[in-house]
């Protein structure tokens, strides 16, 4: 399993976003679905990696969260809610938002997990989840506005969406260069790999 926590930078400033937070999330499969913890800290529970990457791309995009990806088990049998839940994917949680706090001006996640066998495969998709999330949280809104008419209608070609956002075809060609479309496409796909594995390493290193 993959327990995420995310806590929120700076909600003394600016205030509490957790309930925009959870309706951005609301469509996510998850085990345990996203909710408030504690505070201004929201957890969910998620079995599926490629899951866990669009959660991240989604929450790196507003840039006031940290991220904390526990890999681990849990308890069974499952509980109603995930502040109920019990097991070490839980604590490695704990652990790798305390770690994500402490990463300065670095895009602020971290996966930990307490099983040596899926370590290395954690720390690499740490590495990839950190590059990617970089050209997210670096793209401008001129580019955001490119790519959610693209992902809103995939098979449409760069002319029509030029029609429809009233610009030209080099711009938005350039808008696609310019995000890194490709490099996060392709880091995604890396990354949900690597999770898969430390996944799989959990049933090597057993469940302590």
């Amino acid at each position: 399993m993959f327990v995420l926590t995310i806590d929120q930078r700076g909600s003394r400033t600016h205030g509490d976003k957790v309930p925009r937070l959870l309706g951005l999330l609301a469509d996510i499969h998850t085990v345990l679905p996203f909710e408030r913890s504690v505070g201004d800290e929201v957890q969910g529970v998620i079995e599926d990696p490629g899951a866990v990457v669009e959660t991240v791309a989604r929450v790196l995009r507003e840039q006031d969260w940290y991220i904390g990806i526990g890999v681990g088990v849990m308890e069974l049998p499952l509980p109603a809610s995930s502040r109920e839940g019990a097991g070490n994917a839980f604590v490695a949680a704990r652990e790798a938002i305390d770690a994500a706090k402490r990463t300065g001006e670095r895009v602020p996640l971290c996966v930990r997990t307490p099983v040596s066998e899926a370590a290395a495969w954690a720390e690499s998709a740490e590495a990839v989840l950190v590059l990617f999330g970089d050209v997210v949280r670096r793209r401008s809104n001129a580019e955001w506005r490119v790519l959610d008419a693209l992902n809103a209608a995939p098979e449409a070609a760069q002319k029509d969406v030029a029609r429809q956002l009233g610009i030209s075809p080099q711009a938005v060609s350039k808008a696609i260069l310019r995000s890194g479309r490709l490099e996060e496409q392709n880091g995604r796909r890396a990354a949900s790999l690597l999770l898969e594995h430390a996944g799989r390493a959990l049933d090597v290193g057993g469940t302590s």
